[in-house]
């Protein structure tokens, strides 16, 4: 048998978490890495959501690295093409694309608690040894599609918003929309014009914020690029603002009164007949759902060719759609904007850890890690943007890079630490930390707000948003905390002086305790304290 490739690290997926990884990795003097991706080319979410419309809800200069600013930016809120094309100059900027392989899906991954390396199969066949696996592949990458009875047997087309089809017409069209999320308000009014009847399915209505968007003047741009200080602070500006938005989400939910009102305000101007607004009026507290941006939604609906379901899609006869009230349409087409699986993540079930079980298994009763990056019983295996990373209000740019920087400290660890080691959170470290995360959710707006949203798994439990400010998180991350970790070694290795241990078993790894010391509340605890 030819001998298998090893490598310090491979990195999963090319959108902002796996290319900063690459970057930072590369900073760290780093090079023996891999960047692994099942696509043909880099972007992440935002290479496959190009549909009609699509563009961020975060400033621009807020939603880019911070050791790779774009003193470019064409808007202040930009669309999903310069995002694309921002990722591919990253990739070309810090000598990444040697590394990447494209077409490269993985579809297993094996701890190796023998030699203490993760061994990584790949759909075309391949098999690559990695010391350290990085999972980058990100919460918006697997589209979720709901069962619809019929759905099977629809005459026309049907696609998710994350999967387009460019090819498929939709001039004259007669279109569903299902869903009402962050991608349907795009794609409403992108679309509208062109079909001769747009029929949207809303389970529950969207608060939606007027979208303060503008192009950035020529001398905005050619004064970042000449004096970049203008830059960086104009995202500072941008982070400062949202920083001290927090307390509202996280502590003071009455507080989001005002912004309520303005919400109001920015339907009223452009629906018209009450019965339409009245369906349109959220019946929950705002930000228990995301709250969404546009300026062009509401005039959209308010359009002759529009109809407003006020209620999910249950059904499909032929080319009939049916809602759940018994409303009935004649369709083309049908397009899903009904999310992603955030948190039944599908690279969970490829993860096979120490004791033989998948992440996926050991998430069953819901996702928790340690510090959102760390599982237990999965040694040397981190993921970026994992379980209680999520933002409701800023750039998640932010919370990626904290966690690169607790990547980059775990790997300094390993380092001192010598030898084939690896690192293992403790489980009752991860349990602590979750514990901690879920006393703090409580008094969230996403927990008491009044409503069900893609931020609750099956049992209601918020695995997907952190409860406390970017800063905080940072702070949370700056570097490991070994009292969190068992050190793994392989069977008889020589082990750090004074260091607990496990008495040695053939066959089996052994592991060090560096400290008995229980894990320090910190300031997450103090925070739920206050």
């Amino acid at each position: 048998m030819a001998q298998q490739e090893h490598v310090r690290v491979a990195v999963i997926g090319t959108g902002f978490g796996g290319l900063g990884a690459a970057v930072r990795l590369r900073r760290e003097g780093i090079t023996d890495f891999v960047v692994l991706e099942r696509a043909d080319s880099v972007g992440g979410t935002w290479r496959d959501n190009s549909y009609p419309g699509c563009a961020c809800d975060v400033p621009s200069h807020l939603y880019s690295f911070s050791f790779a600013p774009n003193p470019d930016w064409p808007r202040t809120f930009s669309g999903q093409e310069h995002i694309r094309a921002y990722l591919e100059r990253v990739a070309d900027t810090f000598g990444l694309r040697p590394h990447i392989r494209l077409n490269h899906e993985v579809k297993l991954m094996s701890w190796d608690k023998e030699n203490l390396y993760w061994v990584i199969e790949s759909a075309d066949g391949s098999v690559l040894r990695a010391d350290v696996v990085v999972s980058a592949t990100g919460p918006l990458s697997d589209p979720r599609t709901p069962d619809i009875p019929g759905l099977d047997s629809f005459p026309g087309k049907v696609f998710h918003s994350a999967r387009w089809d460019h090819d498929y017409d939709l001039a004259g069209k007669r279109v569903a929309m299902v869903g009402t999320g962050a991608s349907a308000i795009q794609i409403v009014p992108a679309i509208q014009p062109k079909t001769s009847k747009l029929t949207l399915f809303q389970r529950t209505p969207p608060w939606v914020m007027p979208r303060m968007d503008r192009t950035i003047s020529k001398a905005e741009r050619v004064l970042h690029r000449a004096i970049p200080a203008t830059g960086t602070a104009r995202r500072g500006l941008l982070w400062g603002i949202r920083e001290l938005q927090v307390s509202a989400f996280t502590k003071h939910p009455d507080q989001l009164g005002l912004v309520e009102t303005i919400a109001k305000s920015n339907m009223a101007r452009a629906i018209k007949d009450p019965a339409l607004r009245s369906k349109l009026t959220p019946d929950y507290r705002i930000g228990c759902k995301r709250i969404l941006l546009s300026s062009t939604y509401y005039p959209a609906l308010a359009q002759p060719n529009v109809d407003v379901v006020a209620s999910g899609l249950s059904e499909v006869r032929g080319s009939t759609v049916v809602a759940a009230d018994g409303t009935e349409a004649e369709v083309d087409a049908i397009i899903f904007g009904t999310g992603f699986h955030v948190t039944d993540m599908p690279i969970a079930e490829r993860v096979v850890g120490a004791e033989g079980l998948t992440l996926a298994e050991t998430w069953k009763d819901g996702m928790n890690s340690l510090r959102g990056a760390t599982a237990s019983g999965f040694p040397n295996w981190m993921t970026i943007i994992g379980p209680n990373t999520g933002l409701g209000n800023s750039s998640m740019i932010l919370m990626i890079e904290s966690q690169l920087n607790y990547m980059a400290d775990y790997l300094r660890q390993l380092n001192v630490l010598g030898g084939r080691a690896a690192l293992d959170a403790r489980a009752v470290s991860v349990t602590a930390w979750n514990d901690r995360v879920q006393q703090r959710m409580k008094r969230t707006v996403w927990n008491t707000g009044g409503c069900t949203s893609w931020y609750l798994d099956e049992a209601g439990r918020n695995t997907t948003v952190w409860p406390g400010t970017t800063g905080e998180f940072r702070r949370q991350t700056r570097s490991v905390d070994l009292a969190e970790y068992d050190v793994v070694r392989a069977g008889g290795a020589q082990r750090a002086a004074g260091t607990g241990r496990v008495p040695e078993q053939p066959g089996r790894t052994d592991r060090e305790t560096v400290t008995a010391a229980a894990p320090e509340a910190g300031p997450v605890a103090e925070e739920a304290a206050r």
